[in-house]
């Protein structure tokens, strides 16, 4: 199962019921609505198509709103676009007018405030430049030093503005009012410079009744990157915005950037989206660079929880071919990471606090025992987040009865999240998280799984408990006469039986170790014996060839059938129903 998280904007190209369930049905993680574009009546619409297709489908996936934020946008052409032509005049006003090739309006009322002659303009990421020559009133003219085409609402980046902006506006207050009417799963925060935006933006979204919400902060200015630490300790994850931190910072220092901020969310446990350009050219073109096939692959490398697509699949001409290419590219590098060696390796902080501790043995006792997976039972989504953050190299799966968390793990590294019922006891909630991962196909009966998770409060932060479990019913109990596990289709050697059926790599039920079975035993999948440990040959050659044995399985012959599919735990003694995953 992929780890990687993917995150889609939503636009026009996503707008139709047939291509948002094709992004939702093959792997789309999260929705992203950016609210410098677009009314709230058009959000709506996509919230509510996202959400019953979400639903139908009966999948996790969650919606991240992005603020607006203090950032300054042209208004709208007469034509929808002009052509700008370097050493041409180009004049900004703070007035409200039809756009033309000479004249266009800006969102901001003050922004002759924050020019001055000689300022450096930016525009549509930095593609088109130019400098300010003079100020009259509320107008701005410029000369255009790098022309091209310029369509309606691009930003405009003044480098070190920002922080002459306030932080959240009017228009940002109305639109997280929206995102809490709507219960977005999560608010990314535009131009965060340090952790005080941060603290005033969860104030807001409390007192609008969101407490629920994660906030994912996006560093893409000098000031948050400058700030990092104390913006990731306050935040619920990251975004690193490399649009606008390409043309506020110089780019030469982004890629070093991209991996500090990577490195550190990894080893404080917190989210880390990586977006912008990923897949630009598949905008316009049915297929990527091989630029952006590497640059989303060394993200992967670096440890990003999630990759992002922009316009690539909000107004883009392929956005399913998108977001396919993407998991391709996301599957094939993860199989290239070793994921053990890394938690080896890794400089995680791991606090003295019993979740923290639990959740880094539950990895290294999977690593160590070859697990199939972990399973986590998770009230608030902490538990499960805890054990992301240790990047195991099994799937994660996050049983939880709370809907808004079951959405909220679809942004968690590696885990898949499975919604249950609510129950009382830890007994059955243990039972029922497994039972509920073997309906959903990611458990098999026969896996060996590490269950962890708070038993039994409703506190988060409580994870207090790890069990080592292997899927399926126990048939029988023994004694483990030689270690190991192996699965296979039993063959009972009944009395009228003929060794000439037993076909190589079975399970081999025998009453006894005649010389007869001895001669075949080295063809076996794992044996089961019916007698005593210290009695049996079968228990010698076992451990001699390698073989898992279980002896002292009273009525063996009677209980197992001839056929069926077990799972043999020398070591244990325990033989269940069921094949081990991948035997």
């Amino acid at each position: 199962m992929r780890k990687t998280k993917v995150i889609c904007t939503l636009g026009p190209a996503t707008d139709r019921d047939d291509v948002l369930r094709k992004l939702i049905i093959n792997g789309m993680n999260v929705g992203r609505l950016n609210f410098s574009h677009g009314s709230h009546e058009e959000h709506l619409a996509r919230v509510v198509l996202f959400k019953k297709i979400r639903n139908e489908l009966g999948v996790p996936a969650g919606l991240l709103l992005d603020t607006r934020g203090p950032e300054i946008r042209i208004k709208r052409f007469l034509n929808e676009r002009i052509e700008l032509l370097s050493g041409s005049v180009f004049t900004f006003t703070a007035d409200d007018v039809v756009g033309t090739d000479r004249i266009v309006s800006v969102t901001y009322k003050d922004f002759p405030a924050i020019v001055e002659k000689g300022t450096t303009i930016l525009l549509d990421d930095g593609l088109l430049s130019m400098k300010v020559i003079g100020k009259n009133g509320n107008e701005v003219s410029c000369e255009v030093v790098d022309g091209g085409p310029l369509s309606d609402s691009k930003k405009i980046n003044v480098p070190g503005a920002a922080r002459l902006l306030p932080f959240i506006d009017d228009v940002d207050r109305e639109d997280i009012r929206f995102g809490v009417e709507h219960e977005f799963e999560f608010v990314a925060a535009s131009f965060v410079r340090d952790s005080d935006d941060v603290k005033e933006l969860r104030e807001l979204i409390r007192s609008y009744g969101g407490e629920s919400i994660k906030i994912i902060s996006k560093i893409e200015i000098r000031e948050g990157v400058d700030a990092i630490d104390e913006i990731i300790r306050v935040s619920d994850g990251i975004m690193i915005a490399r649009g606008d931190m390409g043309v506020e910072i110089p780019f030469e220092e982004l890629p070093s950037i991209q991996k500090s901020i990577i490195k550190k969310c990894y080893g404080a446990g917190k989210p880390v989206i990586t977006e912008t350009q990923m897949l630009d050219s598949m905008t316009r073109n049915p297929r990527p660079t091989r630029a952006e096939i590497t640059d989303v692959a060394n993200a992967i490398y670096d440890g990003t929880s999630a990759i992002m697509l922009s316009g690539e699949t909000s107004v883009g001409k392929y956005p399913v071919e998108s977001l396919l290419t993407m998991l391709k590219i996301a599957v094939k590098t993860e199989r290239d990471i070793d994921y053990v060696q890394r938690l080896k390796n890794a400089v995680v902080t791991v606090s003295r606090n019993v979740t923290n501790a639990i959740s880094h043995a539950t990895c290294e006792t999977a690593h160590t025992l070859d697990a199939a997976s972990i399973i986590s039972v998770t009230r608030s989504g902490h538990s499960a987040n805890m054990v992301s953050k240790f990047r195991p190299a099994c799937p994660i799966i996050a049983t939880t009865a709370n809907v808004r968390v079951f959405n909220q793990l679809s942004l968690s590294w590696g885990v898949n999240p499975i919604l249950v019922e609510k129950k009382e006891s830890t007994d059955e909630i243990l039972l029922q998280a497994v039972e509920k991962a073997v309906e959903s196909g990611m458990a098999h009966d026969g896996d060996l799984v590490v269950i962890t998770g708070g038993m039994i409060s409703d506190m988060r932060g409580t994870t207090n408990m790890i069990k080592v479990h292997i899927v399926g019913d126990i048939l029988l109990e023994g004694h483990g006469g030689a270690g190991g596990r192996a699965g296979g289709r039993a063959h009972v050697m009944a009395e009228d039986s003929d060794l000439s059926e037993f076909n190589e790599g079975e399970v081999l039920v025998i009453a006894e170790s005649t010389d007869e079975v001895l001669a075949v035993i080295k063809s076996a999948a794992a044996i089961i014996t019916e007698e005593e440990l210290g009695e049996s040959k079968a228990v010698i050659v076992g451990r001699a060839l390698g073989i898992p044995v279980v002896a002292g399985a009273a009525g063996a012959l009677e209980i197992i059938k001839s056929g069926i599919a077990i799972t043999v735990d020398g070591s244990t003694g325990r033989v269940y129903s069921g094949l081990n995953k991948g035997d």
